[in-house]
């Protein structure tokens, strides 16, 4: 178990990660800015007046190259502090731009792949974020004649690399790996190459920070998060816009550190991090996965009998599907607090809350 967590924010450009030592993260998990989608154009011309200069002159693939370049000196940072078996998780959409007259696909995903893999690290398989969406018009383009109208976009991709060699654990991280197994079905639901999942769009005003972010859901770094780093280790955001990544590493018991731009976030990440309502978010999701889990348990043995269900977890007090599930424990939040120089820590609950209610305050009445 873990008693406490804690969670650093820079207000720093990405590309130097010095505050942070070599070999000392486990995981990146994060979502850059898009190259070639206009409400980036802004921040990435700001770090090079030449992008600007760019698609002024209708030179569309050129300011794409510059805007990567950009996005380079981070992966080249991150491949300093991510440990050996470290993985980099990103996620990042493809772009759609009329420039001149000329519509054309720009590849993020791909260029990005070319650079991790040029860093040296294995991209392993990867997932496709499969926005749901409302929207009636399902086309881009000039109404119903062929071939005026251009398939829409529709997902995201979320890359997955390697940093090295398969991760080797000390003796208290087999301990904390044991403690951060995921429950059977999780693996079967997470481990999929085609996640449908809302978006999130976050209108911003407050003190001169940016109109819109590119948050994306809580569930996203929640589920990596969980995937492919254990209890106390820590997580890098080089982007971490409205402190989502944060949050999710609070809820899985991770160590974090965040970075971004603009300093103007800060009001932002502070009132993510402490609200009362995203602490009752944190908790409902956990609470969630375990009242799910009973849920499953109980309708495989009706089923298929109390044989098919061969393990338990005494923490829970509950069957589980496999041997490896027999140490999981999963960490209700006590509290999230702020302390000096923009370093906020959280505390967990020490035991099982058997009946998934504990204090009120930790959860919302659903």
């Amino acid at each position: 178990m873990i008693d406490k967590s804690t969670h650093k924010i820079h207000f720093s450009n990405a590309g130097d990660l010095s505050e942070v030592e070599d070999n000392s993260v486990s995981l990146v998990v994060t979502s850059p800015p898009y190259p070639m989608i206009e409400m980036w154009d802004e921040s990435f011309s700001a770090q090079n007046k030449d992008i600007v200069k760019a698609l002024d002159k209708g030179e569309p693939e050129h300011a794409f190259e510059l805007m990567h370049k950009i996005l380079d000196e981070v992966w080249k940072e991150c491949s300093r502090v991510l440990r050996d078996g470290g993985v980099a998780c990103i996620n990042i959409g493809d772009a759609t731009r009329t420039i001149d007259k000329k519509f054309q696909l720009f590849s993020n995903h791909a260029r990005i792949i070319s650079s991790f893999v040029e860093l040296g690290f294995s991209n392993l398989p990867n997932i496709i974020w499969r926005k749901q969406t409302n929207a009636p018009n399902k086309f881009m383009g000039s109404g119903m004649y062929p071939p005026g109208a251009y398939i829409t976009l529709e997902h995201e991709f979320i890359l997955v690399f390697r940093n090295g060699n398969k991760r080797e654990f000390s003796a208290k991280e087999k301990q904390n790996r044991r403690e951060s197994a995921y429950f059977w079905e999780d693996r079967n639901n997470w481990f999929s190459d085609l996640w449908e999942l809302k978006g999130t769009t976050q209108v911003l005003s407050e003190n001169g920070a940016r109109d819109r972010s590119g948050a994306y859901p809580f569930e996203i770094p929640y589920r990596l998060i969980n995937m492919f780093s254990v209890k106390g280790d820590t997580i890098l955001d080089p982007f971490i816009g409205t402190g989502t990544t944060s949050l999710a590493a609070i809820a899985s018991g991770r160590n974090s550190i965040g970075y971004e731009l603009e300093s103007e976030f800060s009001s932002t990440i502070e009132q993510t991090l402490l609200s009362e309502s995203n602490l009752k978010l944190i908790n409902n999701t956990i609470r969630k996965r375990i009242l799910n889990h009973k849920e499953f348990v109980n309708q495989r043995i009706d089923e298929k009998g109390i044989e098919s269900v061969k393990h338990y977890n005494e923490w829970f007090d509950f069957p589980v599907m496999t041997r490896q599930e027999k140490d999981l424990k999963l960490q209700f939040v006590e509290n999230i607090q702020k302390l000096d120089n923009n370093i906020f820590t959280s505390s967990y609950v020490q035991e099982a809350l058997m009946d998934y209610q504990g204090s009120q305050s930790l959860f919302s009445q659903v």
